[in-house]
């Protein structure tokens, strides 16, 4: 199997069989690797992408989504954000797929890669080489970790920047942390399944939404982000992806009106 060497400061989100590997500013790309691509054009029959930790690839129409697909557009356009499995490394050449990536594979990548640009433009504020500081953190840590790790430790900044810089940082995590918009939907949701209960856990198990029962059959389904239109996204992805998955389990859902 072919592998192919990725250099860039945002590789530290890519997950799969690298996870775990070499923090270092070099990593490999491997068969089954889970990544986050940004669609370049659509030619034909193949989608070609931008894997984001400087390689190419791109897919084949029919690893684009199971059965026929009526409007491409649908589920790719240039500029669109996805995830995508790497399926073979052949020739230096990288072919992926969007239809093979599951719910949680998807979810978890979409998380760090969140996480990674909050963290990357905290830097920039900050440091005008922040390319540097980051191959540095990479070092000792995966870095998305390590995100996480200074929203409770946010001493261990210290270890890589000066009194004064750390302290700015640590100053706009906790401004994050106070502006964060918080929107919420009630929802109704009743299953008359045997396995009604086991249904209603999996229909709910949204990691972008905290979810709560308040009786009666009915659910409140909040998100958080800085920016007031990004928590309504997710609210409304998470909602979508609920009434979804009701559907399939034939499941009574509603939206509930104030």
């Amino acid at each position: 199997m072919r592998q192919v060497q990725l250099s860039s400061c945002q590789d530290f989100w890519r997950k799969g069989k690298n996870q775990g590997a070499d923090k270092g500013s070099i990593m490999e790309l491997r068969e089954d690797d889970v990544v986050m691509c940004t669609v370049k054009s659509i030619e034909g029959t193949t989608v070609f992408l931008k894997i984001d930790g400087n390689g190419e690839g791109s897919i084949f129409m029919s690893e684009v989504a199971a059965g026929r697909i009526r409007n491409i557009r649908e589920y790719v356009y240039p500029n669109k954000k996805i995830v995508c499995k790497v399926l073979k490394i052949a020739s230096g050449h990288i072919q992926l797929s969007l239809r093979r990536v599951t719910a949680k594979e998807r979810e978890s990548v979409q998380e760090r890669y969140k996480k990674e640009r909050t963290f990357i433009n905290m830097l920039k504020t900050v440091f005008p080489n922040y390319e540097e500081l980051i191959l540095k953190i990479k070092e000792k840590y995966d870095v998305v970790e390590f995100f996480d790790a200074i929203r409770g430790e946010p001493e261990l900044l210290n270890n890589f920047m000066g009194k004064q810089d750390a302290q700015n940082i640590s100053k706009l995590l906790l401004e994050k942390k106070e502006k964060e918009k918080k929107v919420k939907k009630m929802i109704i949701l009743k299953s008359f399944s045997d396995s009604g209960i086991k249904d209603i856990k999996e229909i709910l198990n949204i990691k972008k939404a905290s979810i709560k029962y308040l009786g009666s059959s009915v659910f409140s389904v909040s998100t958080k982000a800085i920016d007031f239109k990004e928590a309504e996204h997710l609210l409304d992805e998470s909602i979508m992806q609920i009434e979804k998955r009701a559907k399939e389990r034939k499941a009574l859902f509603e939206v509930k009106e104030k």
